[in-house]
């Protein structure tokens, strides 16, 4: 029974990995599969180990992006990197959308939209959205070509997007973000990429509240089952972005448009019958 559960731990990490940062719906992903991989423990805990794999998946974007990430240079004596307060500055305007409307609405969004059928609805729409907004585009010329030429409104409506997601589960948070960016003139490739900056204050900031909720009182299985999901995002993660950032560079995000459409209204008929 134990080597059995650690599977499905570690097949959970896997549909985390690589739904994360691909724009389609870790959610809607994680509905479908639980549909049909039940873990054998309390609900409580399953709500919990959801959202807490999220930072192994998180852990994958500070190994790749940590010179990025990181604000402060300690080789020759302490300095701050240039244009690294700007950058976390921006971040900090993207989250607060999320941060003041969705925190509050948080049990209330888990209780009325994390539902197959809002789920199915969302994948849907921003499916549709993500094809028509590519087919506008196709011919324009992206306005900002580096996250430093962002500018905080440009950071504030990306923010809006995001929160977006948080209200409506299987909108995908990577999946709004992309998009929003995209349909204020920001190329994919910086989309994408402040996309994996963006998810690391509000994953970590979703993971610590799930844990606090649940308490950290883990059996000892428990804690195993947990690590063993975290451990396996991490990997997986590693390798979605390097695809995903190799992918954009020659292809636009229409082919996960469709494959959200078909994945809602799969998601649709399975749980319809």
């Amino acid at each position: 029974m134990g080597f059995v559960e650690m599977l499905k731990s570690i097949l959970y990490g896997i549909v985390e990995g690589i739904s994360e940062w691909l724009p389609i719906s870790s959610t809607g992903h994680m509905i479908l599969l639980e549909k049909f991989v039940k873990m054998d423990v309390s609900d409580a805990f399953f709500e919990m180990f959801l959202v807490v794999i999220q930072l192994g998946a998180i852990c994958a974007v500070l190994l790749m992006y940590w010179e990025k990430l990181m604000p402060f240079r300690f080789k020759g004596g302490f300095s701050v990197k240039e244009g690294a307060m700007p950058m976390w500055g921006k971040i900090i305007v993207s989250c607060l959308p999320a941060a003041i409307v969705g925190i509050p609405l948080d049990d209330f969004i888990d209780a009325h939209f994390y539902n197959y059928v809002v789920v199915s609805i969302a994948l849907i729409v921003f499916g549709i959205l993500f094809i028509v907004i590519e087919n506008r585009n196709k011919n324009c010329k992206p306005r900002v070509l580096s996250i430093a030429a962002l500018t905080y409104r440009d950071a504030m409506i990306i923010g809006v997007f995001q929160l977006i997601a948080a209200l409506f589960p299987g909108t995908s948070r990577s999946g709004a973000t992309i998009l929003g960016a995209i349909l204020i003139g920001v190329s994919r490739t910086v989309a994408a990429e402040y996309t994996f900056f963006l998810a690391v204050p509000v994953m970590f900031g979703a993971s610590f509240l799930k844990l606090v909720k649940f308490g950290f009182h883990f059996t000892k299985w428990e804690a195993l089952l947990l690590v063993g999901g975290m451990l396996t995002a991490f990997i997986v993660s590693v390798l979605a972005i390097q695809f995903l950032v190799g992918y954009i560079k020659k292809h636009d995000f229409k082919p996960f448009g469709w494959y959200r459409i078909v994945l809602g209204a799969l998601v649709l008929l399975i749980f319809a019958l």
